[in-house]
């Protein structure tokens, strides 16, 4: 039993690594970029769907966020907050695509254009006016970043000669990553291939550890990803492969849900409301260890949103309702469809 758990426990170290470092590197994009999406948003409906579309499709929340503050200032439709978070997948993105990167790909695209259609047809036959009317006069900002000038040239010896706390430990983290994935530890008998780009993207992440300014350092990379998001993750990773491995010794789940299949994609699609990163962990679980086919986590991903709906939720319960109450309603239909494909 020591020696399973010891195997789950690294499996989910693994995960949780390579998870970390790609937040880490959207983190950074994303304050380094700062502006762009601002200036390419004007415009018709379609060109919002598709910028939408995109947003939603970053991994973690920060798309999600932008969108749900585009939204609440009237600059997008409420068809476009739709395609949005149709197309996120939260979180738990980065970590489908450590376990399964290529049908990960596959599943964003897929998202991603359902969310497109989607808020077409949203905003074609239905537009909420109370909701859309509360936010006439809004000017809160749910998520404004900083201008961040991300490598400053002169300061760069002095971080590395004389590092905080803070960078000192992230530097530490990502170096017993690389660790691990060079002697095999944590990486095991992965492929070649997905073995050099974990281990770029750990190269990438020690990068921006050691060279972005200490206000981004400790605001974007310590406060925000590694004491929220870091111990979530890694939580809710080892409890769900936990679970399911002993689940898998005594029950004989596959069986199960062979004879439930759309009881269990009704039941993603459910659990879809909940606001949260992780839950869906669940089904993600299930379909890289082939329990479940391709429909019921297509279904949850369009159903969820991670915690990308949080900050809507804060400023409409209305909003947040009408927005889960359309995407469990192209969950359902898109779910059912595919699963009666064949999929």
């Amino acid at each position: 039993m020591f020696i399973s758990t010891y195997s789950v426990f690294k499996q989910a170290v693994m995960i949780t690594g390579f998870v970390f470092v790609m937040m880490l590197a959207i983190e950074y994009l994303n304050v380094f970029t700062k502006g762009l999406w601002q200036q390419s948003i004007k415009g018709g409906r379609w060109k919002q769907y598709v910028l939408s579309a995109i947003l939603g499709a970053v991994p973690g929340c920060l798309g999600a966020f932008t969108a749900v503050a585009l939204f609440s200032h009237r600059l997008i439709s409420f068809g476009a907050i739709v395609t949005a978070m149709i197309a996120t997948s939260g979180d738990e993105a980065f970590v489908m695509f450590a376990m399964f990167p290529q049908k990960a790909l596959l599943l964003t695209i897929a998202i991603f254009l359902i969310g497109i259609v989607a808020g077409f047809l949203t905003d074609t036959f239905y537009k909420p006016a109370k909701v859309l009317d509360s936010f006439v006069d809004n000017a809160f900002p749910l998520h404004k970043e900083e201008k961040c000038n991300c490598f400053p040239k002169d300061k760069i010896w002095h971080f590395i000669v004389r590092p905080s706390v803070a960078r000192l430990a992230l530097a530490v983290i990502i170096l017993s990553l690389i660790l691990g994935l060079v002697t095999g530890v944590l990486s095991g008998k992965a492929a070649l291939w997905k073995k050099v780009t974990i281990m770029l993207s750990f190269l990438f992440s020690l990068f921006i550890v050691l060279t972005v300014p200490e206000h981004f350092l400790k605001e974007h990379l310590w406060n925000h990803l590694v004491k929220v998001h870091l111990p979530r993750i890694f939580l809710w990773t080892f409890g769900v492969l936990l679970f399911f491995y002993f689940a898998m010794q005594w029950v004989d789940l596959h069986a199960w849900m062979s004879n439930n299949m759309l009881v269990v994609l009704i039941l993603a699609i459910l659990i879809g409301i909940i606001p949260e990163s992780g839950p869906h962990l669940i089904f993600v679980t299930l379909f890289a260890q082939g329990v479940v086919p391709f429909s019921v986590l297509l279904a949850s991903s369009i159903a969820q949103d991670g915690h990308g709906m949080l900050p809507l939720l804060a400023e409409s319960k209305k909003g947040f309702v009408q927005v889960k109450l359309v995407n469990m309603i192209f969950a359902l239909i898109t779910g059912i469809s595919v699963y009666w494909a064949g999929f």
